[in-house]
């Protein structure tokens, strides 16, 4: 049996999950889903910064996934992050990497640099 924290709404329901995959202890549907997906294949959208090139002021901009990645993906979208230079100027959602290491997610710039 396993526990979880449901981080989905403020409730922090403590759900578990039993070795046969029955879900208890949560408040709300989206409780369920986000713990069945937790148990079985988690996922993560990742935070992070990219270098940029061509400005003297940002050596940065702020990044993120537009989606989950897979859990155990993580350091290897890190790696392409920290490989990847973006030019500026930067737009607010501008896709810096597209559909990194085939996820079918972007890595975009939630940070406008001008």
């Amino acid at each position: 049996m396993k526990e979880f924290i449901c981080i989905i709404c403020p409730n922090g329901c403590r759900v578990t999950v039993d070795d046969e995959g029955n879900i208890s202890g949560n408040k709300c549907p989206r409780g369920e889903a986000y713990v069945r997906q937790e148990s079985t294949h988690p996922q993560r959208t990742l935070t992070s910064t990219c270098k940029v090139v061509g400005s003297e002021l940002y050596r940065v901009v702020p990044c993120k996934t537009n989606g989950p990645i897979p859990k155990e993906m993580i350091f290897d979208v890190m790696n392409e992050i920290n490989k990847a230079e973006v030019e500026f100027p930067v737009l607010m959602n501008e896709i810096l990497i597209k559909n990194v290491l085939n996820t079918g997610v972007d890595v975009v710039a939630t940070k406008e640099l001008k």
